[in-house]
């Protein structure tokens, strides 16, 4: 069994029942089309594995040990770094959270960055299709309920990826995703380089 057959396996295993946050919606959807999303940028295998594997530390309990012990040390380290408890209490405000997600974005390396990126996107597509249908209101299922901050989330990840990522129909899609959601903050988001 290849290693990425492992990790879809366990990965269904550990988000069994879980559904998306305000929907009906298995969970293991979003870290499967994750998976698909690196497929697309990259053939590296453990990456690809990362991706499907990226939320079972903050979401399912499991540890990096065990991660490690099952899929290797490089797997382990790439899904640690985009879990939320890699960057400080996971029960902190979702300020302090995601300020710390985009510090920690800030100095990662590529392939912790191909990793962010298929979450964003995954989680971007997301929100843009409910936004579609529910408007405004689809901001009242999240913890935080202010559209200017999820504007603030995702324009800064957008930016923190575009060095490495500029070039790839992903990126462009989050892009556009983030500039249909967050319309008031075109112009900011085509004209920063830098956060």
């Amino acid at each position: 069994m290849t290693l990425l057959t492992q990790a879809v396996i366990f990965a269904a295993m550990k988000h069994d029942g879980a559904l998306r946050k305000g929907t009906e919606i298995p969970y293991l959807v979003h870290p499967m089309e994750a998976a698909a999303i690196a497929a697309s940028l990259t053939g590296d295998e453990e990456l690809i594995a990362a991706a499907v594997l990226h939320d079972v530390i903050e979401d399912c309990g499991v540890s990096a040990r065990e991660l490690e012990e099952r899929f290797g040390a490089r797997v382990a380290r790439l899904v640690f770094a985009e879990s939320q408890i890699s960057q400080g209490d996971p029960k902190a405000s979702w300020e302090a959270r995601k300020s710390r997600a985009v510090e920690r974005l800030r100095s990662a390396t590529r392939e912790e960055k191909l990793i962010a990126l298929c979450d964003k996107l995954s989680n971007m597509r997301a929100i843009s299709r409910d936004y579609e249908r529910y408007g405004e209101a689809v901001f009242f299922k999240f913890h935080q309920h202010d559209k200017r901050r999820h504007a603030w989330y995702y324009r800064s990840c957008l930016e923190l990826l575009r060095d490495e990522w500029e070039d790839t129909d992903a990126w462009q899609e989050l892009r556009d995703l983030v500039l249909s959601v967050f319309p008031s903050q075109q112009e900011e988001i085509l004209s920063e380089k830098a956060v």
